[in-house]
């Protein structure tokens, strides 16, 4: 009886440290946006990252990026802020990104940043002035005058 408990023991040990364990390291490796709580995806389209002094946060969208930051009164000027370049795949500096209004993006806003110039592109100055404005791609006035429909 001894032996039994012993194995049944053991096994139980084995059952609740193997959970455990790759529960941790799946929560570690995902990402989620700090706006929306929508997952990061792996590729890194779409994301953007922020160094607020030794914090980084990672957002799924430029767009959230924004919002979040006037959310918590932090002022984007001078921050360290990159985005992933649709045209070359790699993060830039999201201040010489050059930004569409009508890219498919995870949250619909609609800026996808380009590290080439694209026909009328904006900066990011204007598109933090147009996410505070309500002039993106998912205010529907907007997607409309834009896609003129």
């Amino acid at each position: 009886m001894k032996f039994f408990s012993f194995i049944a023991s053991l096994i139980f040990l084995m059952f609740i440290s193997a959970c455990s364990s790759s529960d941790a390291t799946s929560s570690e490796n995902k990402k989620s946006c700090p706006k929306c709580n929508m997952p990061l995806p792996s590729s890194n389209i779409h994301t953007a990252k922020l160094q607020d002094g030794t914090k980084s946060y990672y957002f799924d969208d430029f767009g959230c990026l924004v919002l979040w930051a006037k959310e918590k009164n932090i002022s984007l000027e001078g921050k360290k802020i990159e985005i992933f370049s649709n045209d070359t795949n790699r993060y830039i500096d999201a201040n010489v990104a050059y930004f569409i209004i009508n890219d498919k993006t995870p949250m619909n806003y609609g800026f996808g940043a380009y590290e080439n110039e694209m026909p009328n592109s904006i900066k990011a100055d204007e598109v933090e002035l147009k996410m505070l404005r309500g002039e993106h791609m998912a205010n529907p006035k907007i997607r409309k005058q834009i896609l003129g429909q």
